[in-house]
Protein backbone atom coordinates (compact mmCIF):
# COMPACT_ATOMS: atom_id res chain seq x y z
CA UNK A 1 0.00 0.00 0.00
CA UNK A 2 1.32 3.34 -0.58
CA UNK A 3 1.55 6.59 1.17
CA UNK A 4 -1.13 8.41 -0.23
CA UNK A 5 -3.61 5.05 0.68
CA UNK A 6 -2.03 5.13 3.48
CA UNK A 7 -3.10 8.48 4.46
CA UNK A 8 -6.92 8.22 2.44
CA UNK A 9 -7.27 5.23 5.01
CA UNK A 10 -6.26 6.77 8.01
CA UNK A 11 -8.83 9.76 7.26
CA UNK A 12 -11.63 7.34 5.57
CA UNK A 13 -10.80 5.15 8.75
CA UNK A 14 -11.08 7.89 11.54
CA UNK A 15 -14.26 8.77 9.75
CA UNK A 16 -15.92 5.59 10.19
CA UNK A 17 -14.86 5.26 13.72
CA UNK A 18 -15.97 8.11 14.82
CA UNK A 19 -19.99 8.24 16.37
CA UNK A 20 -22.58 10.07 14.54
CA UNK A 21 -24.34 11.98 17.78
CA UNK A 22 -27.90 11.95 17.25
CA UNK A 23 -30.80 12.46 18.78
CA UNK A 24 -31.48 9.40 19.78
CA UNK A 25 -28.05 8.89 21.85
CA UNK A 26 -29.47 10.51 24.68
CA UNK A 27 -32.80 7.73 25.37
CA UNK A 28 -31.12 5.18 27.60
CA UNK A 29 -32.62 1.92 26.77
CA UNK A 30 -33.74 -0.63 29.16
CA UNK A 31 -30.61 -2.59 30.05
CA UNK A 32 -28.97 0.96 30.90
CA UNK A 33 -26.91 1.54 27.63
CA UNK A 34 -28.09 4.67 25.20
CA UNK A 35 -29.34 4.14 21.57
CA UNK A 36 -26.14 4.96 20.16
CA UNK A 37 -24.55 2.40 22.13
CA UNK A 38 -26.67 -0.09 20.91
CA UNK A 39 -27.06 0.36 17.26
CA UNK A 40 -23.97 1.80 15.66
CA UNK A 41 -24.18 4.24 13.14
CA UNK A 42 -21.74 4.08 10.73
CA UNK A 43 -20.50 7.10 8.39
CA UNK A 44 -20.59 6.23 5.09
CA UNK A 45 -16.92 6.63 3.36
CA UNK A 46 -15.47 6.72 -0.17
CA UNK A 47 -17.20 7.23 -3.46
CA UNK A 48 -19.98 4.38 -3.09
CA UNK A 49 -20.93 5.03 0.23
CA UNK A 50 -21.23 8.94 0.77
CA UNK A 51 -18.65 11.54 1.08
CA UNK A 52 -16.13 11.97 4.51
CA UNK A 53 -15.80 15.25 5.99
CA UNK A 54 -11.58 15.83 6.04
CA UNK A 55 -11.67 19.02 7.35
CA UNK A 56 -13.67 17.58 10.35
CA UNK A 57 -11.84 14.42 11.15
CA UNK A 58 -8.14 16.05 10.82
CA UNK A 59 -9.40 18.77 13.38
CA UNK A 60 -10.69 16.02 15.27
CA UNK A 61 -6.86 14.33 14.70
CA UNK A 62 -5.40 17.21 15.72
CA UNK A 63 -7.70 18.02 19.00
CA UNK A 64 -6.49 14.37 20.07
CA UNK A 65 -2.02 15.64 20.07
CA UNK A 66 -0.58 17.20 22.37
CA UNK A 67 1.12 19.69 19.85
CA UNK A 68 -0.32 22.43 17.98
CA UNK A 69 -0.40 21.46 14.55
CA UNK A 70 -1.75 23.03 11.30
CA UNK A 71 -2.81 20.33 9.00
CA UNK A 72 -5.04 23.37 6.92
CA UNK A 73 -1.15 24.59 5.56
CA UNK A 74 1.10 21.77 6.24
CA UNK A 75 1.30 18.44 4.93
CA UNK A 76 3.78 17.18 7.48
CA UNK A 77 1.47 18.54 10.22
CA UNK A 78 -1.30 17.07 8.73
CA UNK A 79 0.91 13.60 8.40
CA UNK A 80 1.75 13.90 12.03
CA UNK A 81 -1.91 14.75 13.12
CA UNK A 82 -2.66 10.95 11.55
CA UNK A 83 0.35 9.46 13.11
CA UNK A 84 2.04 8.84 10.22
CA UNK A 85 5.39 8.86 8.93
CA UNK A 86 5.91 12.91 7.61
CA UNK A 87 9.63 12.50 7.00
CA UNK A 88 11.45 13.74 4.06
CA UNK A 89 11.73 10.41 2.47
CA UNK A 90 8.17 9.81 3.21
CA UNK A 91 6.95 12.85 1.51
CA UNK A 92 9.59 12.79 -1.40
CA UNK A 93 7.86 8.33 -1.82
CA UNK A 94 3.94 10.43 -2.08
CA UNK A 95 5.43 13.10 -4.36
CA UNK A 96 6.38 10.50 -6.96
CA UNK A 97 2.92 8.89 -6.14
CA UNK A 98 0.87 12.11 -6.99
CA UNK A 99 3.54 12.27 -10.36
CA UNK A 100 5.44 15.25 -8.75
CA UNK A 101 7.40 16.78 -11.64
CA UNK A 102 9.39 19.51 -9.79
CA UNK A 103 12.56 18.90 -7.45
CA UNK A 104 11.93 17.20 -4.53
CA UNK A 105 15.13 18.45 -3.02
CA UNK A 106 13.54 21.98 -2.72
CA UNK A 107 11.53 20.68 0.14
CA UNK A 108 9.64 23.66 0.84
CA UNK A 109 7.72 24.22 -2.57
CA UNK A 110 7.15 20.16 -2.79
CA UNK A 111 5.57 20.43 0.46
CA UNK A 112 2.98 22.98 -0.81
CA UNK A 113 2.18 21.30 -3.85
CA UNK A 114 1.68 17.97 -1.96
CA UNK A 115 -0.92 19.41 0.15
CA UNK A 116 -2.67 20.94 -2.68
CA UNK A 117 -2.42 17.59 -4.57
CA UNK A 118 -3.36 15.36 -1.61
CA UNK A 119 -6.37 17.78 -1.08
CA UNK A 120 -7.83 17.07 -4.47
CA UNK A 121 -6.94 13.46 -4.64
CA UNK A 122 -8.69 13.17 -1.41
CA UNK A 123 -11.74 15.18 -3.20
CA UNK A 124 -11.31 12.85 -5.90
CA UNK A 125 -11.79 9.81 -3.72
CA UNK A 126 -15.30 10.95 -1.60
CA UNK A 127 -13.42 13.00 0.65
CA UNK A 128 -15.33 16.63 1.52
CA UNK A 129 -12.68 18.79 0.79
CA UNK A 130 -13.23 23.15 1.85
CA UNK A 131 -12.70 24.65 -1.37
CA UNK A 132 -9.90 27.07 -0.21
CA UNK A 133 -7.87 23.58 0.50
CA UNK A 134 -8.05 21.98 -3.42
CA UNK A 135 -6.84 25.83 -5.19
Amino acid sequence: MGIFDTIKNAIFGRAEAAPMPTSASASATPEGRTAAQTIPTPQPAGPGGGTVDVAAVLEQAVASKNQKLNWRTSIVDLMKALDLDSSLSARKELAKELNYTGDTNDSATMNMWLHKALMQKLAENGGKVPADLKD
